[in-house]
């Protein structure tokens, strides 16, 4: 049976939300011991929805396999409790407001000089400095701040992104984080303090249209279903439906104007030469495109980008997904019952693991009471 790689290590964690436990979720995933320390009432995330079988689906998605307590902070015993925990830890993972962790007794640098061994993570909104550094920080609030919303959507507005990618970015680089400092601990026997935020992770993102701002003084254009810099790459009207397409290098641009659109010689239009040309001159381009397209039906048109080698695919809804050949689903147990989710990402030559639990709230309070009394 494959226990996971991080079988053994004990991360405690005080996460809420999406960031915090995105990252915590994905080391429980790979055979971590996760206690996930909850607040009176719970993490609020049990309460966004009720759509998965009467659970919250953020809070399936981000908490599968860890053990819950709730603890109050403010109560002496509560917060005894929580250094023992911490002082047996691996990783210790937290994102609570900004200063919140610090002024209970659970700063990063104290919990270190308490047990050297130790991988803290702080998640925040804009980090520990700076002018922004005591905002409160929502996934939306930074793909505002950070430009992404003003270059996402279609001319006549700006858009969110449909999914928390604010938080799901800083989930990520928090536990590339904490994989990093545990492999340099294995090394050198000694922990360190990461500290990741949710502005910064976005605006790593962000760095292409930053580099296209700084350097051309103007934004990428906001163009819906297609790509600012590269032409053709976006979607496309046919006789009885729409496909999108990508021609991402000379080879294909000219094959797909000799194979696809039966007209070799527009490659060599000076409008479309290049890439830099065929992004310039859009409207022509995408004009010339749907010239053929609108006449052929979907299938044709398809079959065409086939035989071409002309990257393609549909513009499917989210039902579309949930019947999509390619998606690969786990079994998730819950208290309520078996839900269906998403496999993870990521596949190895072992035998994958089984989704663990879903847990209650403090389902595992008395438990770790007596665990570490």
């Amino acid at each position: 049976m494959n226990t996971g790689s991080l079988d053994g290590l004990l991360v405690v964690a005080i996460d809420q939300a999406v960031a915090a436990p995105y990252c915590t979720s994905r080391l429980a995933d790979a055979g971590a011991r996760v206690i996930k320390v909850e607040r009176p009432g719970g993490d609020f995330a049990r309460h966004y929805d009720s759509v998965a079988g009467g659970l919250s689906a953020y809070f399936v998605w981000l908490n599968r396999g860890k053990e819950s307590i709730v603890l109050d902070l403010k109560q002496p015993d509560d917060a005894a409790l929580l250094r023992r925990m911490i002082a047996r830890a691996d990783v210790f993972v937290q994102n609570l407001i900004p200063g919140a962790a610090a002024r209970a007794g659970f700063g990063a640098d104290d919990l270190r000089a308490q047990n050297p061994r130790l991988v803290t993570c702080d998640i925040s909104g804009y980090g520990e400095d700076g002018p922004y550094a005591e905002m409160k920080a929502y996934d939306l609030l930074i793909q505002a701040e950070t430009g992404l919303a003003s270059i996402t959507g279609r001319p006549e507005g700006p858009g969110r992104v449909g999914v928390s990618v604010v938080d799901i970015a800083a989930g990520m680089y928090a536990t590339m984080g904490v994989l990093e400092a545990l492999h340099e601990r294995a090394r050198t026997g000694s922990g360190k303090s990461i500290k990741v935020s949710l502005f910064d992770a976005l605006a790593d993102w962000m760095t292409v249209p930053l580099l296209f701002q700084e350097h051309t003084g103007t934004p990428p254009p906001r163009i819906g279903v297609a790509h600012p810099s590269v032409q053709p790459y976006g979607l496309y009207d046919c006789a009885d439906g729409q496909v999108v397409i990508s021609a991402q290098n000379e080879r294909e641009w000219a094959r797909f104007c000799a194979q696809v659109l039966g007209d070799a010689a527009l490659a060599a239009d000076p409008r479309f030469a290049t890439n830099a040309d065929r992004a310039r001159n859009r409207a022509e381009l995408d004009a010339a495109i749907h010239a053929v397209f609108r006449k052929l039906p979907r299938a044709a048109a398809i079959e065409l980008l086939r035989k071409a080698d002309i990257a393609y695919g549909a513009l499917n809804t989210v039902a579309d997904l949930s019947r999509h050949p390619q998606l690969r689903r786990m079994a998730q147990p819950t208290e309520r019952g078996t839900l269906s989710l998403v496999a993870s990402p990521i596949r190895t030559s072992d035998e994958p693991p089984a989704f663990k639990p879903i847990p209650g709230l403090d389902e595992h309070g008395a438990a770790l009471r007596r665990e570490f009394a």
